[in-house]
């Protein structure tokens, strides 16, 4: 026993020294006699042992062992009992320390009725009154689709009417318009033999199944002993069915369809609290049974623990057994008779690639559908996973980037942006000149303007400092970042990490291997924002000085116009190109005459004493060689 144990009670000491080797199920106990965690064990003695022995490095198993007052336990004969046996305590007890299964959503099931004449139809309550259910499916749309084509295949009664053979003896039954529109056989009259309508059910019984290629054998030898008995009008509609459930095959068979009968787990798990685990079963190619669990991390919980988890949902909750699973690693317990396959090429990982695809949309879902509900939570969630990504010690609310702009050295600028809870701060977006550096020098250009934004933030606004800031480039502008914090005092203070654009790595200060983030990863997403924000921003500055240095060097380069003067053409015709139109007449009116001509000369590349006046409509008046007319 080690460090937290020194602090148990004896009592609960000596329960732990006495647990026996064998597989079972404990649980743990606070000061109110609550059940705060539950676990399963292949060996009850080494791992209860191994949350006392040692300090975590997760907080909340800390947490957990020093909320423990006392503890029982179960045994069982194998860990697949104690697995069973302790996803039937969590679902009983609720304790605040497992694992969370956040299954809030009712998912559509198709139901086929247990009756005389069974209907098919869609719903969301699964009873045990008998029926036969098949689903869930995660989407609905889908479920419908697989109606529709029953429908259309089957002329399957659709009415809540109890039929019985006492009620069929009545003779009281009516024809309904779906009897006319051959939707349905007529059973409450007796139009049709419970047989011939059990042969429908049948067919149907096998679409829900997934076993579509097993109709199609059957369709097409059925169609076969019917035109070879010359009873082509019963085969061309036999034909019919058979080329729609074709049609429906076409569009549901994601792989080979001699892969029949597996089941696969795709997870997707971003390192979050969040983990979603897709589970697909395939028949023939096709996926019959499709559902995405979402599990919220409480202590350490480890990818083969979870995927344990969620086989012993699928288990329980659909009644089935594992013989073939595909996952991506094994799962932390297997169950007799269970197959696992780690496939590493063909339709095998092709079918892990689609489901682990499925799981990742409905992270992504999720996370549209609380932007929109709650998006103060969801941002929380992103700062949550940054902060687990750049190994910080606080959330990152408060984040800059600074990127350098330059074009063969002229012009140097640079711009930082500002993000705040994981969205962008417009107002507090800035702009610099570099001021001390000579030519395009990235690395002390970075150094320059750090120094100069964080030297002002802390003598105007110390309590703002951001919690990271991410500099646009690799090693070396990261490490003039780092120098000119170290220079003004914040190094470790402030968390720093560069962005190299090709491979989107990310380094840290004194580690030269890059961390390579998921690309789906929301911390990626968000530096990225950031990076092209702070590009965004600073090409438009360095445009924008481009253009003023431009034009002020066309203006001032003329002799007598000086910064006034230029003013005041550029506020009246607002561009060089307009002054450089503009009459002798025009420009008088804002600068004076004398001016006026100085500037339409040096336009006209004529001198100013003979720069000539131009008037609007009547040409050019050159009053030097005006001649008094003679002889008239």
């Amino acid at each position: 026993m080690g460090k937290h144990s020194k602090n148990k009670s004896p009592e609960l000491r000596e329960k732990i020294s006495l647990l026996p080797e064998t597989p079972g199920v404990y649980m743990y106990y606070d000061a109110e006699g609550t059940v705060i965690y539950v676990g399963k064990a292949k060996n009850l003695k080494r791992r209860v042992s191994s949350y006392f022995n040692r300090t975590h490095d997760v907080l909340r198993t800390n947490l957990l062992v020093r909320a423990i007052v006392d503890m029982s336990y179960i045994v069982v004969p194998t860990e697949a009992d104690a697995l069973n046996l302790e996803n039937s305590m969590i679902k009983e007890y609720k304790p605040r320390y497992n694992v969370l299964l956040k299954d809030d959503k009712s998912y559509p099931w198709i139901c086929l009725t247990k009756e005389m004449f069974p209907r098919v139809f869609l719903t969301r309550q699964r009873l045990r009154d008998g029926s036969k259910y098949f689903g869930p499916y995660t989407d609905a749309g889908a479920a419908r689709a697989v109606l529709d084509l029953i429908r259309e295949l089957y002329p399957i009664r659709g009415c809540r009417i109890p039929i019985t053979p006492v009620t069929l003896a009545r003779g009281k039954g009516r024809l309904c318009l779906e009897y006319h529109l051959k939707r349905c056989p007529g059973c409450c009259v007796g139009k049709v033999t419970e047989e011939e309508y059990g042969a429908y059910i049948e067919n149907v019984r096998q679409i829900l199944r997934g076993d579509t290629g097993e109709l199609l054998d059957h369709l097409r030898s059925e169609m076969e002993r019917l035109a070879s008995e010359l009873r082509f009008e019963e085969a061309q509609e036999l034909k019919e069915q058979y080329q729609k459930v074709q049609r429906y095959q076409a569009k549901s068979v994601i792989v080979n369809p001699a892969l029949d009968d597996v089941d696969v787990f795709g997870i997707d798990d971003d390192g979050s609290n969040d983990v979603y685990i897709n589970y697909m079963h395939v028949r023939r190619g096709a996926v019959a049974r499709s559902l995405t669990l979402q599990y919220k991390r409480r202590l350490e919980e480890t990818r083969p623990q979870l995927l344990t988890y969620a086989m012993e949902e699928i288990r329980q909750r659909f009644g089935v057994s594992l013989s073939e699973v595909i996952v991506a690693e094994a799962p932390e317990t297997e169950y007799p008779g269970m197959t696992v396959t780690i496939p590493q090429r063909g339709d095998k990982v092709k079918l892990l690639d689609v489901s682990v695809r499925n799981a990742r949309q409905n992270r992504i879902d999720a996370l549209k559908h609380l932007e929109k509900t709650d998006p103060e939570k969801r941002a929380m969630k992103t700062l949550e996973r940054m902060k687990a990504d750049f190994r910080l010690s606080e959330l990152p609310r408060h984040i800059e980037c600074f990127d350098n702009s330059n074009i063969q050295g002229t012009n140097p600028v640079a711009s930082c942006v500002v993000f705040r809870d994981a969205r962008p701060s417009k107002k507090d977006y800035r702009h610099f000149n570099i001021k001390t550096v000579v030519g395009a020098d990235d690395f002390a250009s970075m150094k320059e303007v750090l120094t100069r934004r964080y030297t002002r933030l802390m003598e105007e606004a110390p309590d703002d400092l951001p919690q990271l800031i991410v500099v646009d480039g690799g090693k070396g502008q990261l490490s003039s970042a780092v120098e000119a914090l170290e220079a003004i005092g914040l190094r470790g203070k402030i968390a720093v990490v560069g962005i190299a654009k090709r491979l989107e790595e990310i380094y840290f200060p004194g580690d030269s291997v890059p961390l390579y983030i998921d690309k789906n990863s929301e911390s990626l997403k968000v530096v990225q924002h950031l990076r092209d924000e702070a590009h965004r921003f600073g090409i438009t500055h360095h445009r924008n000085r481009r253009s003023q240095s431009q034009i002020v060097s066309e203006l001032s380069t003329i002799p007598g116009v000086g910064p006034a003067t230029e003013q005041a053409l550029l506020s009246h015709f607002k561009s060089v190109r307009r002054i450089s139109q503009a009459t002798v007449d025009a420009l008088a009116a804002v600068i004076g005459p004398a001016k006026a001509r100085i500037v339409r000369a040096h336009f006209t590349k004529l001198p100013a004493s003979s720069a000539p006046d131009f008037q609007e409509g009547a040409g050019w008046k050159d009053e030097s060689q005006t001649q008094t007319p003679t002889g008239l």
